[in-house]
């Protein structure tokens, strides 16, 4: 397979109610990717534009995107898997170099979620499950969940204050984030507050909704070399799905598209686990993170409490994970969330991290899932 490197990265401040159109917002990151990369607009063959369309006032966003970035008459795409969509649209836009098709292809991830309430947002994220069988009823993401923080509980022994751990951990790095929602340092009696939204799940274990963007600009190994100095190099990508019924399912203390995506993965890169020195996961609760740890080999199934416990996850530990914040303090603007981990993976690698740096860092993982565990994407990068 050809070689394909991540030659530019944007995003946008994430915020909770971006005052401009949708793409007044992509162009945030847009403007950032294009000036980290160095390349002008005719210099794009084609673009992948991601986002949750159910949240989109704008029907085909992709060609209002090509329009006002001045990617006209380039091709354009237009990929989603609710949460996962940028990362899905990495895969596509790497097909696309890989295969020969195009020399340098952006990823442009964006979610305005302010354009719509919060009941109505709610509303939606209950129709990611089957509208048959089980949104209907009610079902809603804190919900869901909370069913595998209960099947991880009562499994494993996993308790409400190692998921405050890893809150308290997001709230460490989130401060020094300048691109998060939530930039407040918490204590762990404040996250534990009995304040529950889906028991065992309480409001500090939840992320928030967001706007904002995020851009990644992938090109082939000839262009990468001539156009950028610091390429970072896509080394293996796995993608799975589940049953989007939570019927379908055979476990609930760990999410099986993740685990499938990150063997891919893995098996693509030609690494092991071990051999990953940061990572991005998709922490939209709290136990999705603890599943996270589990679910990609970074610790045996039961035993991601220890982890975070022994404090292993922070940027001194063995595997340091999501020290830009993650989404518990970043905030969660769908279709700009694998793009937003990428660029986190990317700066890292380029050693341009500032104060969020993993010292030589040269392997770098993106974990991000759409639904609840519907969709799974592993995206594995380094510097050779």
């Amino acid at each position: 397979m050809a070689k394909v490197a991540v030659i530019g990265v944007g995003q946008s401040a994430f915020v909770r109610a971006y005052p401009g159109s949708i793409r007044e917002l992509a162009f945030e990151a847009y403007k950032d990717a294009m000036r980290d990369a160095g390349i002008k607009p005719e210099q794009i063959d084609a673009s992948v534009i991601c986002s949750a369309p159910e949240y989109d006032k704008q029907r085909t966003p992709a060609g209002l995107m090509a329009e006002y970035l001045g990617l006209n008459p380039q091709p354009t795409f237009y990929v989603e898997s609710v949460c996962s969509s940028s990362s899905s649209g990495l895969r596509t836009a790497y097909a696309l170099v890989a295969s020969g098709l195009h020399d340098v292809v952006m990823v442009l991830g964006f979610q305005k979620m302010s354009e719509i309430s919060s009941a109505e947002s709610q509303e939606r994220m209950g129709r990611g499950a089957d509208i048959q069988w089980e949104a209907p009823f009610g079902t809603m993401m804190p919900a869901y969940y909370a069913m595998y923080a209960r099947g991880h509980f009562e499994k494993y022994g996993t308790t409400e204050e190692d998921l405050g751990l890893i809150r308290l951990k997001s709230s460490t790095y989130g401060v020094i984030n300048e691109k998060a929602v939530f930039r407040k340092s918490l204590t762990l009696e404040k996250i534990l507050e009995p304040k529950y939204i889906a028991t065992p799940l309480k409001m500090m274990d939840c992320c928030a909704n967001a706007d904002g963007s995020s851009c990644v600009i992938v090109a082939s190994e000839e262009k990468a070399k001539d156009l950028c100095s610091k390429p970072v190099w896509i080394k293996g990508l796995g993608m799975a799905t589940a049953p989007i019924n939570m019927a379908g399912r055979d476990s609930f203390s760990g999410l099986k598209c993740a685990q499938l995506a990150a063997k891919r993965a893995y098996e693509m890169a030609g690494i092991s686990p071990s051999d990953v020195n940061v990572a991005e996961v998709h922490d939209c609760f709290t136990i999705a993170e603890m599943m996270a740890y589990e679910d990609l080999g970074f610790a045996r199934q039961g035993e991601g409490p220890q982890l975070i416990r022994n404090k292993e996850t922070y940027k001194e530990g063995k595997i340091p994970v999501n020290v830009d914040g993650g989404l518990l303090s970043k905030g969660h603007p769908i279709g700009a969330t694998g793009g937003s981990q990428i660029r986190t993976i990317v700066l890292q690698l380029r050693d341009e991290a500032g104060p969020m740096q993993v010292p030589g860092a040269k392997i770098g993982l993106v974990h991000n899932i759409g639904g609840v565990g519907i969709y799974g994407n592993v995206s594995i990068f380094g510097v050779e």
